[in-house]
């Protein structure tokens, strides 16, 4: 497999990701950001793909410093989406380096205040972070003034070269970032290259091209539609949300294969899988009802028999 698998200095910065020439991945505890212009780029000559979590920004803003200098600001900061840890440190660092925030017509909401995302799904894709999903923030931030819509042309601003690709199904606004010239892709959460759900895997690194993460995934038929159209891109490398870059022939032919068998990726059964949440452009309009949780059943049952039996071993008082 060919692989970009360990962080290494790239341009005269530490501990970051070479994904091309003038794209470089920031990994964080749990997601990635991208800082996207050449090393050294002038002040407003670069743009920041994603902000991490709320306790990203110093750890973003140390290494935009490294790569560009410390005077560089970003021509802009795009979002793929808004969901926490892809938003946490956008205004932090949009009013840091005052620079505007752009992102698809139909994320506005949940950037602007007027609509929370969607609850997330626990019962889909095991693992501890999908176990822990109820408790991951879902509330909409608001991001005024500093937000506003990427251009209709599919430019991106502050990246010459690059377009961006509506891919919805994680969430309704999702976008990747593609450059014909060198076939670079910045996926966001459109796929990823671990298994999200599974605490071991994204902590440890573990890669294969995998399917969004499964519990904020609120329309699978787009998901798969998503896959599909970036497939169809054919990238050269592959910079996702979540998971290290992965590059070349293996990762296309991973790709190619989620993309063709889709259906046999996704979850047997979920919130999400019986019927897709129904967002447009004032935010959630729809939310299927959850689904019965075979883990929180099995929990519950255990918990009265425990206690049918601590009361048949108690002592009789006659």
């Amino acid at each position: 497999m060919s692989a970009i698998a360990e962080p290494h200095t790239a341009g005269g910065s530490r501990n970051l990701v070479e994904v091309a020439a003038d794209v470089a991945c920031v990994p964080l505890s749990i997601v990635n950001v991208y800082l996207v212009g050449r090393p050294g780029a002038g002040d407003r000559e670069w743009a920041l793909v994603d902000t991490g979590l709320s306790i990203s920004g110093p750890r973003i803003a140390r290494a935009a410093a490294e790569r560009f200098g410390s005077r560089s600001r970003p021509a802009a900061i795009i979002l793929t989406h808004g969901h926490f840890d892809h938003v946490g440190s956008a205004r932090e660092l949009a009013e840091r380096w005052d620079v505007p925030v752009y992102a698809h017509p139909l994320e506005m909401p949940y950037l602007t205040g007027e609509s929370d995302y969607p609850p997330p799904d626990p019962t889909v894709g095991g693992g501890l972070f999908a176990r822990l999903s109820p408790l991951f923030a879902r509330k909409a931030v608001d991001l005024r003034p500093r937000v506003h819509l990427l251009p209709t042309d599919g430019s991106v601003p502050g990246m010459p070269g690059w377009r961006y690709a509506h891919t919805p199904g994680h969430s309704p606004g999702h976008v990747s970032l593609f450059r014909q010239s060198d076939r670079a892709l910045i996926v966001g959460d459109a796929f990823v290259t671990t298994k999200q759900e599974s605490a071991w895997a994204a902590l440890t690194g573990l890669q294969h091209v995998s399917r969004p993460p499964a519990y904020f995934t609120i329309d699978w038929g787009a998901a798969g539609r998503s896959v599909r159209l970036l497939t169809r891109l054919r990238p050269s490398v592959a910079a996702t949300g979540h998971g290290l870059p992965m590059s070349g022939d293996e990762m296309r032919r991973q790709l190619t294969d989620l993309a063709n068998n889709f259906r046999q990726y996704m979850p047997s059964d979920g919130r999400y899988i019986r019927r897709r949440a129904v967002c447009d452009e004032r935010g959630v309009r729809f939310v299927p009802p959850a689904v019965p949780d075979p883990a929180l059943a099995w929990g519950v049952a255990a918990g009265v028999l425990g206690l049918a039996a601590a009361a048949l071993m108690r002592p009789s008082r006659a």
